[in-house]
């Protein structure tokens, strides 16, 4: 299998055919993760996702406690797969046949994804981390320091960006939330093209209208689109502090990605451009913060 890494997944398969019958077929590797080695391994009949966490992971915030948790809620609710096995290292899911979003299909199912959030932020699960931005740009800063990395200029105005739409937006009534709605984490599956929401590792108590900005910067969101988004949400027509609240989240989670990438190029050891990565949100936060309309976003949002 191109790609295998022996050492990491011989030893989990073994450990997992006791509890889910014999692997049956040479594992193979999923490409696309940034974070952890993704494999697709079938035990007896049925298929699986083994997913190895990647080097340091805490250090991004992860709880992999608040992961199988979130994870499983949604699974419940029919938006995930189900969890079938974990441990600190290794969590198992089951496979299921179906597409990972491109921008393009994620926006024409806008109403679904926004309808799938709103089911599990609703669902009373108390997970046991928090996920706030501003708290995550200290930490992810302290730890660059602390490994002999450096921080790009732009890091200190993405803190400063997102102190002043946290004091707008404030944390409070934190919800449970995925936190991480790129493309190939949206997925239509079986012939109904249901949505499903995948990769719950940085899932935490946070703000809901989060989400919904992760969602729609990270897949080009039009306004059209993001009315479409909140409307099918908040299940009533979008004010212009809605939109305006939605817009100011989209910062905050490319100041949050653009952070990832900074902290990930000194942790990880995936062969992956982090600094390009980094580079490329903090372009689009920078573009958004020029936005002749900013404070306009910032005075509906605190209104």
């Amino acid at each position: 299998m191109g790609g295998r890494r022996v050492d990491e997944l011989d030893d989990v398969v073994v450990a997992l055919e006791a509890r889910l019958g014999p692997a049956t077929a040479e594992p193979v590797l999923l490409e696309g993760g940034i974070t952890n080695h993704n494999y697709l391994v079938r035990f007896a009949e049925r298929a699986c996702v083994v997913r190895i966490a990647g080097k340091d992971t805490a250090r991004l915030g992860i709880d992999r406690h608040a992961e199988r948790l979130a994870n499983q809620t949604a699974a419940d609710l029919g938006f995930a797969p189900h969890v079938l096995a974990h441990d600190e290292r290794w969590l198992v899911t089951e496979f299921v046949e179906g597409s990972a979003g491109e921008p393009a299909a994620v926006r024409e199912d806008a109403e679904a994804v926004a309808r799938a959030l709103r089911s599990v932020h609703d669902s009373g699960v108390v997970l046991p981390t928090r996920f706030w931005v501003p708290e995550l740009l200290e930490a992810y800063a302290a730890v660059v320091r602390e490994r002999g990395g450096r921080l790009p200029e732009a890091y200190e105005d993405a803190q400063e960006l997102t102190r002043r739409i946290a004091d707008r937006l404030p944390l409070r009534d934190p919800v449970p939330c995925h936190d991480d709605l790129l493309p190939g984490n949206v997925m239509r599956v079986g012939p109904e093209g249901a949505i499903m929401l995948v990769d719950w590792e940085y899932a935490g108590m946070g703000h809901r209208l989060f989400d919904l900005g992760n969602l729609a910067v990270n897949n080009e969101f039009g306004e059209a689109e993001e009315l479409r988004l909140l409307e099918a949400y908040l299940r009533r027509a979008p004010s212009w502090a809605d939109l305006a609240a939605l817009r100011l989240m989209r910062i905050m989670s490319d100041a949050r990605e653009a952070a990832w990438g900074v902290i990930q190029g000194v942790i990880s050891d995936l062969e992956f451009d982090f600094e390009d990565y980094a580079t490329r949100h903090f372009d689009r936060l920078a573009a958004a913060a020029a936005d002749p309309q900013l404070q306009d976003w910032f005075d509906a949002a605190a209104a």
